[in-house]
């Protein structure tokens, strides 16, 4: 179970690198090099939604002094907008790169088929994914609580003699 556990853990990560590859490559194809791919999905993921940095944190999987960067740096470029009280929203700008990321999203919903991967295939993976992230925050939780106890390190002393006869 350990070994099926870490080969999970292991697919999680590079489906998530890979994905972001193909935003890369949707973003190089729309010749659009002033935002990077994870940016871009931030911008997608604000949507039509006007929210803080910390929500921002909250709905997607990012750390919060990279979305703190990334943000500023949308700003900079002239996707998002934001008001004195931190809230960020989309410009014309960002809005249409939204909307030409949920082409994307649409093309390869399209394409699934011909993956030969069913509707029922990607809701029981979303399932078990889900609950993975429910055992990790449950985990992560436990650990919180109470953190886990480093066993003391037996690291052999040198003898005298050893000690001696090194001099």
């Amino acid at each position: 179970m350990n070994n099926l556990y870490l080969d999970v853990i292991s697919l999680v990560e590079r489906l998530h690198r890979q994905f972001l590859e193909v935003v890369k490559l949707e973003l190089e194809g729309l010749r659009i090099h002033d935002i990077n791919n994870v940016q871009a999905m931030m911008l997608f993921n604000i949507g039509d939604a006007e929210m803080t940095v910390g929500e921002l944190t909250l709905r997607g999987c990012y750390l919060g002094s990279n979305v703190s960067y990334n943000v500023k740096k949308m700003i900079e470029n002239g996707y998002l907008a934001h008001d004195r009280s931190i809230h960020v929203r989309l410009t014309e700008k960002g809005g249409k790169l939204r909307d030409a990321l949920s082409e994307m999203h649409r093309r390869h919903g399209e394409m699934l088929s011909q993956a030969a991967l069913a509707t029922e295939d990607l809701q029981a993976a979303g399932v078990t994914l889900k609950r993975l992230e429910q055992f990790w925050i449950r985990a992560a939780d436990l650990v919180q609580r109470t953190p886990p106890q480093l066993a003391p390190s037996r690291v052999a002393e040198p003898s005298r003699a050893a000690v001696g006869s090194a001099r």
